[in-house]
């Protein structure tokens, strides 16, 4: 169980009031807190001797990078961090599972399905690290939560760009040595590849409940991963051939994490449905204890014993720790039922909520609810200003619209309406008819998609705009790219589905129906879809001129930047996209009459009318998406922040001035107003002067897609489980 806070524990840390240890290691002590408004995290903090050093603070900002990257969905979601804190501290949800090795040495090894199962979902949580350029380096049992939900993946306290040895002395060994690939062992570089080595021993652990290359001291565990055969027995026999693959000394030999997922797991069933009854069980007393525990706090050591008095034998029993320091960052996602707003302090009652790094006060958000959820990482938000509402679509509860002044839900929409299958044009709601098959009679194939026009005062469709013949309304990859001159584009799909999963035979087309007479100007053929894919082909769309741009990922991680003929949707160019980061492509394309302006691994122009670069920025920083306003692209850079351009030569305007730069975010083109500009950096929202070029405040977000909304003079935010509104000046 949670033990109780030392008696020179500090109260709190930022905003979360300590309630218990987790655990401590020779790095830091990991807490169970609670916010202001009763969200249960773990917040995990460094000692004041690594926090002295340099470098311990920079491992620990990689850290807190690492962790955003891996996301909610595959990780203990970041809820707020402070690494320029005294103590710097990093909070995340609290999870809730144990993590693996305590999974087996209370419930026994895992049944084949299990591991499958677990594997398989593992594979997806590296990818999504990998695809990022990053590495955990110390994958391992203690590292793994499991949740009736998926398995987590935790402490990212060695993880670090792949390539990069900053920080890491050649020829010494980082990690667990149980868990280390050769490579790493030797001190050499621990690629994607080296990950994939640890996860096949750690499905080793799951399935027989111990190492692949047995226990014992640091340096013969690691002259056995070096040159010892790696121990299989015990495991299942369909099992052996693919984990000895990824025990391959070779790191070439190794499958990816896409191929190994492939070869584990078919993906049919809930996680949960794969778990032994104790396990479930297990996870099920956290899930009730968490909310039991009371905050405790040990008295002070007695003084020092008078030296002439005999000492007492105290031999009380040790407390077993409940995790370790790396595997104590659990996390319990905050209730999302019931939607909690909260007004903003008066500013002129000057009362800060937060420290900040730039000087600024931290101002909270003008309202926020928490009665939202994703139900994919592939299911971007959408935000539209509509007259004085705001329609938002994300996952669950569908689409609704929100009153701008005061956050009030005016109304919601249908929860199998995605947010990907709505848009606004020319102040008109538009939406795909989705039939939900587990009500509808509709046959196997579905029915035909219908573009229809949604009456904005109660999100009922009003009526049909246009008919996509031969297709099938069920497949929830079905999008409706964007509106334009009464012409709406869809992707549609056609053949058999189930309401998850696409069938191999589903043919996809790209169209265009005017919503005025619902006549189909044209229909292009479009790839395949991989069988039982989340991903949307589309990320982002927009008419521009004589021509659709898209950016397009036919493939997990394979970016296409598009451009297509109106007239009939033949393609006028094509070509590959690396922005390293796939989540930024699904903001608004920055676009004038000649050019769309992308960012990634530099910041570009690309011209219309061709495809070809007109210029881009020098290489060694990365840009998130721009943002275009009257001539000037703005952008947020690699330890840089808001950076301002000449559209049409390339040329720096001005950079952000003061503060630290190195933790912002380039997730999110960032939101352009009259005066300021705004981006996320560490848990703050920026609000940086357009004149001054300095940070005029901050506010405190969760939020990592920021929209504007002229109008009502306001910024809708999303996070992952919520909605909150801050002042657009």
């Amino acid at each position: 169980m949670p033990a109780a806070l030392a008696h020179d524990d500090p109260v709190a840390l930022g905003p979360y009031r300590l309630v218990a240890r987790l655990g401590s290691g020779g790095m830091g002590t990991v807490y169970v807190a609670r916010g202001a408004g009763g969200r249960t995290v773990a917040l995990k903090t460094m000692h004041a001797s690594v926090a002295a050093d340099p470098a311990g603070r920079t491992r620990f900002r990689l850290e807190i990078d690492a962790a955003r990257v891996i996301g909610g969905r595959f990780g203990a979601k970041v809820v707020d961090a402070d690494p320029y804190a005294e103590t710097p501290w990093l909070a995340t949800e609290y999870v809730l599972g144990p993590p693996l090795d305590e999974a087996v040495e209370a419930a026994g090894p895992l049944p084949e399905r299990a591991v499958r199962a677990l594997g398989a979902a593992l594979c997806s949580a590296l990818g999504q690290l990998h695809r990022s350029d990053v590495v955990h380096r110390d994958l391992k049992p203690s590292n793994i939560l499991v949740t009736a939900y998926g398995p987590k993946v935790i402490d990212f306290g060695i993880a670090r760009a792949i390539g990069d040895d900053h920080l890491t002395r050649t020829g010494s060994a980082v990690g667990t040595p149980a868990f280390m690939s050769p490579e790493q062992a030797t001190g050499q570089e621990h690629t994607a590849a080296g990950d994939v080595f640890a996860l096949a021993g750690v499905l080793v652990y799951a399935a027989r409940g111990s190492g692949a290359f047995g226990s014992g001291q640091a340096a013969d565990l690691l002259y056995r991963v070096r040159y010892g055969e790696a121990d299989l027995a015990g495991v299942p026999d369909a099992l052996v051939p693919v984990l000895a693959r990824c025990l391959s000394k070779d790191p070439v030999l190794r499958p990816t994490t896409e191929q190994l997922a492939a070869q584990l797991h078919d993906g049919g069933g809930e996680f949960a449905d794969h778990l032994p009854d104790a396990l479930l069980g297990d996870i099920g007393r956290r899930a009730v204890d968490v909310w039991g525990i009371v905050p405790q706090r040990a008295p002070a050591p007695a003084p020092p014993p008078d030296p002439g008095a005999r000492p007492a034998s105290a031999a009380g029993p040790s407390r077993r720790r409940f995790l370790s320091l790396g595997g104590g960052v659990l996390a319990l996602g905050a209730a999302a039922g019931t939607a909690v707003w909260w007004k903003n302090r008066d500013p002129a009652r000057g009362e800060p909520t937060g420290g900040s790094a730039v000087g600024t006060r931290n101002l909270e958000q003008l309202w926020m609810d928490s009665g939202w959820r994703e139900t994919s990482d592939s299911a971007p938000v959408a935000a539209y200003p509509l007259g004085d509402k705001v329609v938002v679509a994300r996952g669950i509860p569908g689409a609704a619209a929100l009153d701008a002044a005061s956050g009030k839900r005016v109304w919601e929409s249908d929860p199998t309406l995605h947010s990907w299958q709505l848009t606004v044009a020319d102040g008109t709601l538009y939406g795909l008819r989705v039939t939900d098959p587990t009500t509808s009679k509709a046959a196997a194939n579905g029915t035909d998609c219908v573009v229809q026009r949604i009456d904005p005062k109660t999100g009922r469709a009003r009526n049909t705009a246009a008919r996509l013949t031969a297709t099938n309304d069920q497949i929830v990859g079905n999008q409706l790219l964007c509106v334009a001159d009464g012409v709406a584009y869809v992707a549609a799909g056609h053949g058999l589905t189930s309401s998850t999963d696409l069938d191999a035979r589903t043919t996809w087309t790209l169209r265009a129906v005017d919503c005025a007479d619902g006549r189909q100007r044209w229909s292009r053929p479009l790839p395949k879809r991989i069988v039982d894919s989340e991903l949307l082909q589309f990320l982002s769309a927009k008419v521009v001129g004589d021509c659709l741009v898209t950016i397009e990922e036919p493939e997990s991680g394979e970016l296409y930047l598009a451009a297509r003929e109106l007239r009939d949707g033949s393609t006028r160019w094509r070509v590959s996209y690396s922005p390293g980061l796939i989540a930024p492509m699904r903001s608004s394309l920055a676009t004038d009459a000649t050019h769309v302006y992308i960012g990634g691994r530099r910041l570009r122009a690309v011209c219309l009318r061709d495809g070809k670069e007109d210029w881009n920025t020098p290489s060694g920083t990365r840009y998130g998406p721009p943002t275009l306003v009257s001539g000037v692209l703005y952008a947020v850079g690699e330890n840089i922040g808001l950076a301002a351009y000449d559209a049409a030569t390339g040329r720096k305007l001005w950079t952000e001035k003061g503060g630290t730069a190195d933790e912002q975010a380039r997730s999110w083109q960032p939101v352009i107003g009259k005066s300021r500009g705004y981006y996320r950096n560490r848990a703050l929202l920026r609000a940086v002067d357009l004149s001054t070029h300095t940070v005029a405040a901050t506010y405190q977000t969760d939020a990592d897609r920021f929209y504007a909304v002229p109008q009502a003079r306001r910024i809708i935010a999303a996070g992952e489980n919520t909605l909150s509104l801050y002042p657009l000046k």
